[in-house]
């Protein structure tokens, strides 16, 4: 009773056994089928037309006219066994050939390697192809990834070590003097590299899961007013008219992180905006608390609204532009979001330009 309820429940719940199953049987209903259909047919047409082959009643020895038919009832079972085999042992043996096969390509470092399946596979070897290529896909993503960031970390590293090593060459060679104007630009330039190092931090621990941050309950509006007492002189000389609507006053958040995503959103905005209303809001809605930073334009096309988080990714007016930063800020600001547990996103501002927008739960 319990190896019928086994194979029932494999019949129910796995395709490779079930087909195995279910051509097993077939296989053996058909040559049963065809020995005892066969046996009637050969027996009846031996009695009405040849009735002197057949054995006699008392003879243990078929005669050989029997003989011959078991010998040929027993080659057809066997051809129709090999064949059905074959058919089946071909649709899972090729589609696991192919994986083995990708694999070892793989091993040997050619993430662009995919397996195919040929013919009809049946459903756990379709399923196993379309893993591995899942696999094999994400192995190389993350391959070019790599690549990627590492050309993007050298080549933001490379502009301030350029000019630190040639203002300090200058002052070494007696070509600069030394006075208070150079060092602030090399302080400059090397709290500039400062930044990009705690970003790529930041960055980093976000996407290993180990970014860390102390909820406490927080006072919102005077985070804000500390984040804006630095940056508002900076904002007014470029033509931003600072309006808050405050609509959340307290929340339970990591202060230093919050205020990392409000200063991240800010420069960002510093750069990319258009001089003109930027408005800071906070609200509670849905069990969600939110920190929005909303700027008059010129907006962002919606297919960048989700690339913009990415890492080293800047918006259209950053490549014609004399912009700074690194291209880290608003990947900056979607960590900390999900370290929230919350998230970031990007839509257009009743403004006119584009709104960002930090939510986490209360």
């Amino acid at each position: 009773m319990k190896t019928s309820i086994d194979l029932f429940t494999i019949w129910r719940s796995k395709g490779l056994a079930r087909q195995i199953i279910s051509s097993v049987a077939i296989l053996a209903l058909t040559i049963m089928l065809m020995v005892l259909l066969g046996s009637y047919a050969f027996y009846s047409t031996l009695w009405i037309f040849y009735p002197d082959s057949l054995s006699a009643p008392d003879s243990w020895l078929p005669s050989p006219a029997e003989w011959g038919w078991i010998i040929v009832s027993t080659l057809i079972g066997l051809v129709i066994a090999i064949w059905v085999a074959v058919r089946l042992s071909r649709r899972i043996l090729t589609p696991l050939n192919s994986v083995a096969t990708s694999l070892r390509r793989v091993a040997q470092g050619d993430l662009a390697a995919r397996a195919a399946a040929r013919g009809q596979a049946l459903d756990e070897a379709s399923q196993l192809i379309s893993d591995f290529n899942a696999m094999a896909e994400r192995l190389e993503r993350v391959q070019q990834e790599r690549i990627f960031w590492n050309a993007a970390i050298a080549h933001e590293l490379r502009t301030p070590l350029t000019i630190l090593r040639g203002r300090l060459q200058g002052l070494s060679d007696g070509v600069f003097q030394p006075d208070p104007a150079l060092f602030s630009s090399l302080l400059d330039q090397v709290e500039g590299l400062g930044r990009l190092i705690e970003d790529l931090r930041i960055v980093g621990l976000a996407e290993s899961g180990h970014l860390h941050i102390q909820l406490q309950d927080t006072d919102l509006h005077q985070e804000i007013a500390t984040v804006l007492k630095a940056c508002e002189p900076s904002l007014q000389d470029k033509g931003f008219q600072l309006v808050l609507d405050i609509g959340l006053a307290h929340t339970v958040c990591d202060p230093v992180r919050i205020r990392q995503v409000l200063l991240a959103l800010l420069e960002n905005a510093l750069q990319h905006a258009t001089p003109g209303m930027l408005r800071i809001g906070t609200a509670r809605r849905d069990g969600m608390d939110s920190l929005t930073v909303e700027d008059s334009g010129p907006g962002l096309p919606a297919s960048d609204a989700q690339r913009i988080f990415d890492a080293f990714q800047r918006g259209p007016r950053a490549v014609h532009a004399h912009q700074k930063g690194s291209g880290l800020g608003l990947a900056v600001v979607r960590a900390i979001a999900s370290a929230h547990q919350g998230t970031a996103d990007c839509r257009q501002s009743e403004l006119g330009g584009t709104c960002f927008r930090v939510c986490w739960p209360n």
